[in-house]
């Protein structure tokens, strides 16, 4: 029992981290144009990794809150390995009650990193993400994402990449 409720946690946790969200524009700056793009990725799941970091146990379960989950996914395009992503979630309810982690994760990808946060939840429901950021190529961007496990290891991550951009005046 214990190990099925952590890799349902640990795999919902993944499937979140592949989505991005989107960075708010200063006030004081220029007027900008978003341009959009879509980032598509096959994720082979890690096995979770739980981090007890709560010393106050329930007899027969699991996991208790403030316990954290660790991944480190592949994702691949075409067959081909594209990247990984790594994160963790923090447990912020328990069984009795539905489980609920608050996750971030760093998908590292061609032309950099991007950031992002997202509510783990139970179950085959698609996870939405939040995308905050990122480096390289991804430096200035927003967005959110999507991931849907298929329930043997694997999902489906999709990314939609807002690039903030200047205008000349």
């Amino acid at each position: 029992m214990r190990r099925s409720v952590l890799t349902i946690v640990v795999i919902t946790a993944a499937v979140v981290a592949g989505v991005v969200s989107v960075s708010a524009a200063s006030q004081a700056a220029a007027p900008s144009a978003a341009e959009a793009k879509t980032l598509t990725f096959d994720v082979v799941f890690s096995p979770p990794s739980l981090v007890e970091a709560n010393n106050v146990r329930v007899p027969h379960s699991p996991i208790a809150l403030g316990d954290e989950l660790t991944f480190h996914d592949q994702l691949y395009t075409q067959g081909h390995h594209a990247g990984d992503d790594v994160g963790s979630c923090v447990i912020v309810t328990v069984p009795p009650a539905a489980v609920l982690a608050n996750c971030t994760a760093v998908f590292r990808v061609p032309g950099g990193n991007i950031t992002g946060q997202f509510v783990a939840i139970q179950g085959p429901t698609p996870k939405a993400i939040a995308l905050s950021g990122g480096t390289g190529n991804y430096r200035d961007i927003g967005g959110d994402g999507t991931l849907v496990e298929f329930g043997n290891g694997k999902g489906r991550l999709t990314l939609h990449v807002l690039s903030h951009t200047e205008e000349a005046d």
